[in-house]
């Protein structure tokens, strides 16, 4: 099943008798899969943006996958491109030649991996050349770059990778949120942390602390996790935002290194979050709502084991699921869709809303008030 019970329940099913473990008894199953892997084609991808992120967590998902392949290495560098192609039995261009269409009969699908200001120019080639795209988030370094290739890429499908939502426990706290054990949703509680220059790259001199690259810093990087997850969980958008950032490192002269942000959502539902990249590692997401609590924790790492904790009434219970590659689930979900020619969700549209609500939280540190998300 994919589940383990680390406690036993105490008593009876709340939210009006509602079978907790029947919702919960997919465990990790892919409850979205429309095509069986083996009477598609699998769908070959150009990966566009070779960093430790690619090599260490996308192509080793890609290679792994049911659905896809790595069928072409772009890079910056000749030399990066022709030592990852090899690991892979890759055709290897550089980023200039993608653009003016090599290896173009390679590959079906490009998955854009490069800082945030770079994503615009790959998709909307991408797009030029009939090839899906898979973007990673945000989608661009701002709404208007955002805006742009979303447009750029409206005769071809565009999808956002947001990994949790095929996260399997992020799945199915929605399943229990939207069944109403719950209750009715009151306010989510989400946080993402961790040290940058300790835990990813110690250089001051990256991407992420370049605010013309990445677009912003703590919240552009980790915010979106909370932000999209609750917006996923709760099947609403915000309609207004307040916030606050602060920078205490040298490192972040540029880009904001701590943010707080609160998303009001419709219902009167608040949901209040605290991301940065210079505290302690460790992320949650709850759900509080009249009946009950969902909680998925830690929530938004690769690396951690996702626990799901309920309680309500007098009924309290975690269940740790067995680790899933985040990343293979992303593609294989993409390839599903683009196989059997299903609606993808999240579409261009949802991510240029992650933007919009981002640049809200902006503007709210400057003018002191709730500001609309537009």
């Amino acid at each position: 099943m994919g589940t383990h019970p680390t406690d036993t329940d105490t008593g009876t099913a709340p939210g009006g008798g509602l079978d907790l473990d029947g919702l919960l008894r997919r465990g990790t199953a892919r409850d979205w899969r429309t095509v069986d892997p083996d009477d598609v084609d699998p769908v070959r991808f150009a990966v566009i943006g070779l960093g430790w992120f690619t090599r260490g967590r996308a192509l080793p998902a890609l290679a792994d996958s049911d659905y896809c392949e790595p069928a072409v290495m772009v890079s910056g560098s000749p030399g990066k491109a022709e030592r990852v192609a090899a690991d892979h039995d890759a055709v290897a261009v550089t980023y200039d030649e993608f653009l003016e269409g090599a290896a173009v009969e390679a590959y079906d699908a490009v998955y854009v991996v490069t800082p945030n200001a770079l994503h615009l120019d790959y998709c909307r080639a991408a797009a030029e050349f009939g090839k899906a795209v898979l973007c990673e988030k945000p989608l661009e370094r701002d709404s208007e770059r955002a805006a742009e290739l979303v447009e750029a890429c409206a005769d071809v499908p565009l999808y956002v990778g947001y990994r949790m939502q095929t996260e399997p426990a992020v799945r199915r706290a929605r399943e229990l949120v939207r069944a109403g054990y719950v209750g009715e949703p009151q306010a989510v509680q989400g946080s993402m942390t961790q040290r940058l220059l300790d835990r990813i790259d110690p250089n001051p001199d990256q991407w992420r602390l370049d605010e013309g690259l990445a677009g912003g810093g703590a919240l552009f990087d980790l915010g979106v996790y909370p932000l999209n997850t609750t917006r996923f969980l709760l099947d609403a958008d915000p309609v207004a935002a307040v916030g606050r950032t602060k920078a205490t490192h040298d490192a972040f002269d540029e880009v904001d290194e701590t943010a707080s942000f609160t998303l009001q959502f419709p219902g009167d539902v608040d949901a209040h979050c605290f991301v940065s990249h210079n505290a302690r590692h460790g992320s949650r997401l709850a759900v509080v709502g009249t009946e009950g609590r969902v909680a998925v924790e830690p929530a938004f790492f690769q690396d951690d084991d996702r626990v799901l904790h309920v309680s309500a009434g007098d009924t309290e219970t975690s269940i740790r699921f067995d680790r899933v590659d985040q990343m293979r689930e992303e593609f294989d979900y993409f390839a599903d869709r683009l196989r059997s020619g299903e609606p993808m969700y999240a579409d261009g549209e949802h991510g240029l809303f992650d933007v919009r609500a981002m640049e809200a939280i902006y503007e709210s540190e400057a003018t002191g008030g709730w500001v609309a998300i537009e």
